[in-house]
């Protein structure tokens, strides 16, 4: 139920939808109340404007990106590689029927080179599925797949392939991880997500070095086109909402 609803709020999170909402609200006033229908119709447009701008964006994905710490220790080789799920289009993959990635393929991408470069001696890929279709693609065997065909052994993988959000990546990680009696870990996700999971680890009991990757802020000049709305840059302020939201919840239930 959590997770249902966890998609739903994605959905009211977003900038666009309130836009489309204030939109909405205004065409049903629009007889009764045409001042006001006017003013809620403006704000829906000025609403998704604001948030199709780049310094809208750029300003939110530094907030959410602020507390991303790696604590990485290159003169350590791991136990194991903790590589988290979300890079995978998994719609995409079906229909192609190889491995296609997000933006966050990041994730997969330096978890292979510690495997390579000895860092690691295993990799732990967790990710599962929301899709309830009997013989949905899982996550985790698309980046199993991927480490194979890159020349990753398999007996060096361990997968997870039930979890479907972050609490539940922590959860049942923190169970293979005690099976396997790994002490040294080192935990890759995105820069956005890597505070919210390392919080959610550590509530389970796992103290895990962190590599941040796949970072999106950057610095950003009063010049150019900053004036003109993109796509992009709503997309990317809507997923730093949806983070910061996430946080917030997470603390509120104690998992994090």
């Amino acid at each position: 139920m959590f997770v249902f609803l966890s998609k739903v709020l994605d959905l009211l999170l977003s900038p666009l939808s309130w836009g489309l909402l204030l939109g909405l609200m205004g065409l049903l006033l629009r007889r009764r109340r045409a001042r006001l229908a006017a003013g809620l119709q403006g704000l829906g447009l000025l609403v998704v404007y604001v948030f199709s701008l780049e310094p809208t964006a750029t300003g939110l994905q530094r907030w959410v990106e602020a507390d991303a710490v790696s604590t990485y220790r290159p003169d350590t080789v791991y136990d194991a590689v903790i590589v988290l799920g979300g890079a995978v289009d998994a719609d995409a993959t079906e229909r192609s029927g190889l491995p296609e990635y997000t933006h966050p393929v990041e994730r997969i991408l330096r978890g292979y080179e510690l495997l390579l470069q000895g860092r690691a001696r295993q990799v732990l890929i967790v990710g599962g599925t929301l899709d309830t279709r009997p013989g949905a693609l899982v996550e985790a065997d698309i980046l199993a797949r991927q480490l194979r065909l890159w020349g990753i052994e398999p007996e060096r993988m361990v997968l997870e392939r039930r979890s479907r959000n972050t609490r539940e990546n922590a959860v049942e990680a923190e169970r293979l991880i005690r099976e396997k009696g790994w002490r040294k870990l080192v935990l890759v996700t995105s820069a956005a997500h890597m505070p919210r999971a390392l919080g959610t680890f550590e509530a389970v009991g796992l103290k895990p070095d962190t590599l941040v990757v796949d970072v999106r802020a950057h610095d950003w000049h009063l010049r150019g086109s900053w004036w003109q709305p993109r796509a992009s840059n709503l997309s990317a302020g809507t997923d730093a909402l949806r983070e910061l939201f996430g946080r917030f919840v997470y603390r509120l239930r104690g998992w994090a």
